[in-house]
Order: structure tokens, then sequence, then C-alpha cells
């Protein structure tokens, strides 16, 4: 089994299906793949779902079993499958398991999503496997139980314990290096603008000129579906976010010395390698990304700024709401459970920012 990438022949639009053995198309996967890409759900996660399911279907061939009558044994059974170093290995230690358990969960939601969408379809399933729902009163319904008495919550009937993992950062000296690393004005840019404005990648690489308004101080990040580099905005609806005057300056420079006469709306774009011009893609960063790790010796990705940022805002006070408008997220629930992780350090100095512990009189006692 595998995934296969597809380019719809009238659109080019991008989308994923699972192939079997003998290259042909899994018709209960398509179905699946089909519908998430008509709701228009990111080609990321299309492609990430095809993976999981490719996997999933390539279990249940090695046991001969249908898809159809799958139980939540074989899901336990499929989970060890993922997690053993070789399929003759039992894991006696988790660390030395092939896939972390939030791999292995990403791999569920995929399988428990493809289930549930079946479900919904009318298909008859193996019970276990279709999510089921709590209501808020405590009670057990099967998940259809929703239809006529109100929304509740989902659950799964399989799932890992993952450790949480949280975000890193990167020094003041660091960012400085590697700015001071780039060779060129694009490259400066690009970095010196993840670095302010904790942009995603996906949202620079997007940018057009039109989105940059130097006399104004700010940058507009536009959610656009037809990106020529495949560039995602993973934002519902535009957001401007203030810039410093240096980063104004460098953003002009960058246009004057290097992009020049170029005929391109988009702000990042190739200019020593063919084709010149176009957007820069996400391999493109990547490469840049390994070179400047070699230079500097400093283990960094374009996430890794973003997450510095962030990280630095909520350390200087600034209010969660204005961090979670900056990155663009959904809701400040999200903000907070990614980055409030903040040291001793932090909530010492916080605690004398505000007024409520003094170390000097601490230490008198």
């Amino acid at each position: 089994m595998r995934a296969q990438r597809l380019v719809m022949p009238v659109t080019g639009a991008e989308s994923w299906t699972v192939l079997d053995g003998d290259l042909v198309t899994v018709a209960a996967a398509e179905r699946f793949l089909a519908h998430l890409a008509a709701i228009e759900r990111s080609p990321n996660t299309v492609r990430a779902y095809a993976h999981s399911l490719a996997l999933w279907f390539e279990w249940l061939a090695l046991r001969e079993r249908g898809w159809e009558v799958a139980e939540v044994e074989d899901v336990s059974e499929f989970v060890r499958w993922l997690r053993a170093p070789a399929d003759n290995v039992i894991v006696l230690d988790i660390s030395a398991s092939r896939r972390a358990e939030s791999t292995v969960n990403r791999h569920l939601a995929a399988v428990f999503g493809f289930y549930d969408f079946h479900a919904r379809a009318g298909v008859e399933l193996a019970e276990s496997l279709v999510a089921w729902r709590r209501v808020p009163r405590g009670s057990y319904k099967p998940f259809l139980h929703h239809v006529t008495a109100g929304r509740p919550i989902p659950t799964r009937p399989v799932k890992l314990k993952a450790p949480r993992r949280l975000p890193g950062a990167l020094t003041v000296v660091e960012v400085t290096t590697i700015l001071a690393a780039c060779c060129r004005l694009r490259d400066r840019f690009l970095f010196a603008l993840l670095a302010e404005t904790g942009m995603r990648i996906g949202q620079a690489l997007g940018l057009r000129h039109a989105d940059f308004v130097s006399r104004r101080c700010e940058v507009t990040i536009v959610p656009r579906a037809d990106n020529a580099n495949g560039a995602r905005a993973k934002t519902r609806t535009s957001v401007t976010l203030p810039v410093s005057v240096p980063l104004v300056r460098l953003y002009s420079s960058y246009m004057h010395t290097e992009f020049g006469d170029l005929d391109s709306d988009y702000v990042f774009v190739n200019l020593w390698a063919p084709p010149v011009g176009r957007p820069l893609h996400y391999q493109s960063v990547a490469k840049l990304v390994a070179r400047l790790r070699t230079t500097t010796g400093i283990a960094f990705s374009p996430h890794l700024l973003r997450h510095t940022r962030a990280t630095e805002l909520i350390r200087a006070g600034v209010p969660i709401e204005i961090v979670s408008r900056m990155l663009t997220h959904r809701s400040v629930t999200t903000t907070s459970e990614t980055y409030l992780h903040l040291s001793v350090e932090d909530v010492r100095a916080e605690l004398v920012r505000v007024g409520v512990w003094d170390p000097i009189e601490e230490q008198r006692r």
C-alpha cells in the first residue's frame, strides 16, 4: 500500500489517494480523502491522512482482514505494529520504538476519522470502531445519537498518552548570528521577517508585494489557495501585523539591490537558480536552512524562529491575546497551551515586575 499524490486535470489542485499492491485505488480510502479535499481541508492534512490510511490498509492486508469488520483489537495490534522497530521485534522499552506516541496518535486520528466518515455515509461497521460520543450528562450514546440529542464531545477508543513537548527558543545572540550568516538580502529579509513577526514559513512564502505596506510599517497575511509555490497561510481571515522601520528598510534594500525589475507579485522568488522569478518553494528554504545550520552550528528551523518570537513577547509581558493575534491562532487557548511554559526565573521576574515579590526583602528574611 502507498499514498499517491494527484493533480486535478482542470483546476490543477493537489490531492492524495491510496493505491494497493497492484496500483489500484483503494475505493474506501479514496472516498474519504476526496471528501476531505471537497471540504477544503489543507493538502498537507489530506496527504498525512493518505499516508496513515496506507499504513492501516497495509496492516489489514497482512492480517487478511476486511476494513469493514475491523475491531478495537485490530487497532491495538496496529499500534503495536507501528511502534515495533521491526516486524519480528517486541517493544519492551518505549524509547526504542520506531514511531513516537504523537506520531501514532496522528495515524489513529486518520483511521477513526475514516471510520466516522463511512459510518455517517451509512456503511455498516464494527460498532467498536465507530467513534462514540460522551453527552454532557455523563452517559454514553452511539455517535449518531447527536443527530437528535444535541452536539456531543467526540472520543476515541484507542489513544496513546504522549509526553508534552515544550517549544524551544533561540537566544538573541543566536538569532543575530543566523541573520549575519545570510550572504544575500533576500535570505536575511526572510529570516528577519520570521524572527520579528512570528510568521509561519508558508505565510511568508505566500506574501505579495501588495501585502507589504512600507509607508504604514505593516504587513498583511492573506490566505490564498492558489499560491504557485503551494504556500499556505493556515488562517481563514487576513491578519495585519506591525513591522519595524529597520525591517522596512531591509525590504527596500532587497527590492532595489536584488529583486530589481523582475515581473513577479511574490516577495520571495528565485533569483540565482532557474526558473528565475518564480516564487520560492519550501524545499528551497529547507536547503537554505541546512546551509546556515552548517555555517553557524545552530540547530534551528523557520518554525523555531516563530517559537522564539512568541516566547520573547510572553516574557516581556505582552498580553496573551496580542501574542495570539500575531501568531494568527484561532483562539487564545491555543496560544496559552502552547507557550505558557515559563521557567522559575520567568515566574520570579514577573512577580517582581508586578510588585508582589521583593527578592531583596526575601533575602533579609
